[in-house]
This record gives C-alpha cells, structure tokens and sequence, in this order.
C-alpha cells in the first residue's frame, strides 16, 4: 500500500500481528498449493505479486489496483481478468491492462514457467503496443472534460488511433478525480496533485488537443462542425457528447454572493474549503451522496453540520428506508442533526429560516439537490431525447457518426430490461471507452453492470445493479453491524445489491449479473 494514498480504516480493530513472509514466486511455488481460480500473494524481486491459476495456465501480476491501490489478492477472477474488490477496476491477466474503468493505467505482469509439479515467476512482460490506427475517422472530436471524455481520449490512444483528436471543455480545469471532490479532498486527506486525473505531458505526449474554458454553442450534425463561443468551429468525422450534468439550482430568498455553493468542478470544492477554513457551523440542503458526503468531510474537519431535506430518510429514493435509516443514524452518531421533511427557504446574514418556519445558524450552505443532464447542445441539434439523448447498444445517438456517453446518454440495458441514464462515475468512464472503441468501428456493446461506490466516515458502500423501482429488499447481514448485503427484487429478479463489507460478495453479484444470473445466492 503506498503511504501516500488515503487509506479507509475499517471499523473493527485488532491487535498488530506480525506479517507472514510473503513466498518467493522466483524460487518456485508448488502448483498443489495453487487454488484454481483464485490468487495467491508473493513477491518478485521485492515487488507484490498475485499468482493466479486457471486450469492449466498461470499468470503473474502485479498485486495492486492502479486506481487507488486496492489489494488484488481480495478481488475475483473472472475469466482471464483479475477485479480488484474496492471499486471494480478490471484488468487482463495476460497483459495487465486496465481493461475496465475506474483504472486506467496497466499493472505488470509476468512470465510463468511451469517445471514439474512448481511454477516459477520469470521476467516482466514489455507489453506490445498495439499498431496504429490511422483510418476512419479522419478527426475525433469530444466535447465534455469529464470522467467520459477522458477516459475516451485515452482509449482512443490506447487502441492505436493516430488521428487528430480534440477534447472541448467548458470548465477551466482538467479532467479530474471527481469522486474525490467531495470525499477525501473535502475532508483534508487527499493532496491536490492527487486530483488531476492526467499531468499536462499526458494530453502532449498522446497529442490530445484539450481546450478548457471553451463552451460549445452549438453543433451541426448535418456539416459535422461544433462551434465555440469564442467563434471558432471544429470539424470532426466522429463525435462524442460527454457535457454530462449540472447541479440542480435552487431559488433562496435573501442569499448574497458567496453564501450559497454548489460542488460539481474542481473550483467549486476549493472554494467551499476556502470558505470552510473559518466555518463552524454548516446548512447542508439535500440528503443525497453528495451533501451526505460533502456531510462527512465538513464533519471530520470540526464543523458542526444541520442537513435539510424533504426526504422521509436519506437515499431513501435509491436505498430503501431501512438503508436510509442506517445512514441516517451513522451521521447522527458523528453529531449530524438532519431536519428532514423540511426545505431552506430564505438565507440572511447567519440565519437560515425553514419551511417550518424554524431557524438555524450557519455561515453558509451547500447544495446537494440533485444534478440535471446537461442536454441544450443535443435538443438543439434535433438529436433524439428521452429524458437524456437516447442511444443504441453502441452508444450511438440518432445522429450517425455522433455518440453520447456519461450522465447525458440513455441506453438499453440488458440487465434490468429498462432504458436507463444513470449518474455514476465508474459508468460514464466505461461508456467513454466503449464509445471510443465504436467510434473505431468496433461494434461493442454496451452491456457492463453499473456500479458507484460512496464513502461515509469509515463506512464504505458499493452498489451493482441498477433498481428505479422494486417490490422488495433483502438484507442478509447485519447494516448495524456494518457486514450485509442489500438485495433489491422486481419481479422474482435481482436487479441491484448495495453491500457493506462485502467486497468480493458485491464483486460476486456483479459477474453474475453480467452473466444473467440475476438471483445472488444466500451466503
């Protein structure tokens, strides 16, 4: 585990053991001592390694995640891919490419030998850079500098394209660990530098044209051009809109500039740290992942935190009342005090005033009622739209040539049956990358599970699956105890599992989903 990242402690503590020697993969390692289909930790050369067998083949990987280093030898194998248990990045065994979101960059990987009865870990595999891709289209151009965007300009190069390649962004900083925004950054625990998903030389060395602070205004499907406020137009012979969402405004009597945040960007999370240094009190309105997260973090830094909130339970719409409830008491024990079935109406001086008619003392209010898909570019394009700009399995728009990914694209999805846009990080970059993969021709289908994962204080929850709606929830475990599972039911079918604890469970639930095996198992 590398020190410098941020590191959640679970919830039980035990006394310091001595760490176990980690075998010698160099030195041979007996094939009987190798479980199939599950990984074995050593090392090579003082580097961690997992060791998996399948059958009659071995890899040798390297043995943590490259997205905030989850413990490999935790996840699951699915096929040739190793998952990694924290937030469901994949990778190949055989290369070691990052062939899922949220991770993006490779782990090592290792030639295996087999003589007799031990298998032995020999060099480091060069992995081949795949050959160039220089054909249609002759220009790409994507418009949004979010988790979709990038990660289709890395993919883009990843496969080998070689044409120009312009990413459009409206927002003055570059793509970035949005997630981390309002979780560790917030809360002190995460450095700055860690918070660009690229360094400057990334977007140079991969000759990815990426302009910050330029609105497009409109596009023309018909000349295949986008236009920029600034009054230059790029064409493209392939498109992706990734503009994703904007955060819901509310209208508050009596608010004055600088009393009132939002967090989507980069800038909006440093400016509510800036107004924070000097905070104690905080109104948080809306109980949803991100006021409860931005919760958390104003919380652990001392500030006294009022939620307000018309909901019944927070993410009672998403997790069910007895999961709401859960939440509920986990920021209570943190000193939250929640006013729900109440919503701010006016905001003057330190005196926030509630449609009760109650007040509370604060000195300032953050936002967090929901967000809403940033859709102006494609209804004035005449792109279809359906509640978000409707695509097909590829992630292909009405528009030939024109593709949508992220917060904005509603596609078919073949695990609930439903037409679904969903609002997850980890789902935008996936969309990303398969959208750029079509946009080569590829004709892949958007077919992977949604998952998010959201972080309350050391209370860690992941979600598989998507469920608007269901006729019943199950709880195996216990959410008291912070050890379940949360299955969520339509029809005699899983459609979604929310687990606590349980990560190679939620892991479980997603390959079984994907393989439409949709009722979980009892464990």
């Amino acid at each position: 585990m590398d020190p410098a990242l941020p590191i959640f402690m679970p919830e039980r503590q035990y006394p310091p053991m001595e760490p176990a020697a980690k075998p010698d993969f160099k030195q041979g390692y007996s094939v009987g001592d190798l479980p199939d289909g599950a990984p074995v930790s050593g090392q090579v050369d003082g580097e961690d390694v997992i060791l998996v067998r399948q059958g009659e083949e071995f890899f040798a990987v390297g043995a943590n995640c490259t997205h905030y280093h989850g413990p490999l030898a935790e996840g699951l194998i699915v096929g040739p891919t190793v998952r990694c248990p924290w937030h469901h990045a994949c990778f190949d065994l055989r290369s070691g490419e990052a062939v899922r979101a949220p991770a993006l960059d490779p782990i090592s990987c290792w030639r295996v030998e087999k003589a007799g009865e031990q298998v032995f870990v020999r060099e480091k595999i060069v992995a081949a850079k795949k050959p160039a891709f220089s054909g249609h289209p002759p220009s790409v151009v994507i418009v949004g500098g979010g988790a979709a965007g990038l990660a289709a300009a890395e993919m883009l190069r990843r496969e080998g394209y070689t044409g120009p390649l312009t990413m459009i962004s409206a927002d003055d900083s570059p793509p970035c660990d949005r997630p981390n925004l309002s979780k560790d950054y917030l809360a002190g625990t995460a450095q700055e530098d860690w918070i660009p998903l690229r360094s400057p030389e990334f977007y140079r060395d991969n000759k990815i044209d990426l302009l910050l602070g330029s609105p497009v205004t409109a596009l023309d499907p018909q000349q295949m051009r986008v236009h920029l406020a600034n009054g230059i137009t790029y064409p493209y012979g392939a498109l992706l809109l990734a503009t994703g969402a904007d955060p819901v405004k509310l209208e508050i009597e009596g608010v004055v500039p600088g009393q009132v945040f939002y967090l989507r960007s980069f800038a909006d999370s440093k400016a509510i740290l800036e107004r924070a240094a000097s905070a104690k009190r905080v109104v948080v309105v809306g109980a949803s992942f991100i006021g409860l997260e931005v919760t958390a973090a104003l919380r652990s830094r001392g500030i006294a935190v009022d939620v307000v909130a018309p909901d019944k339970q927070p993410l009672e719409r998403v997790l069910g009342p007895e999961v709401g409830k859960f939440i509920r008491s986990l920021h209570e024990e943190h000193g939250v005090i929640f006013h729900l079935g109440e919503t701010l109406r006016s905001f003057q001086g330190n005196t926030a005033t509630l449609s009760g008619g109650s007040t509370l003392t604060a000195d300032f209010v953050v936002v967090g009622a929901g967000v809403r898909p940033a859709l102006a570019l494609a209804e004035q394009s005449g792109l279809a739209i359906d509640r978000g700009i409707r695509v097909n399995e590829y992630l292909e728009t009405s528009a030939p040539g024109v593709f949508a990914a992220g917060d904005i694209a509603r596609w078919p999805d073949p695990h609930s049956g439903d037409s679904i846009r969903v609002e997850h990080w980890v789902v935008a970059e996936r969309q990303g990358q398969v959208a750029a993969r079509n946009i080569l021709g590829r004709k892949e289908k958007y077919d992977a599970v949604p998952f998010f994962w959201s972080q309350h204080y050391d209370v860690a929850i992941n979600y598989v699956g998507h469920a608007e709606r269901w006729d019943s929830i199950t709880v195996k475990g216990s959410l008291e105890k912070r050890d379940c599972a949360v299955s969520y039911q339509r029809g005699g079918r899983v459609l979604a599992v929310a687990t606590i604890a349980r990560d190679l469970e939620s892991l479980q639930a997603e390959a079984a989903m994907e393989a439409g095996r949709l009722q979980v198992a009892n464990q």
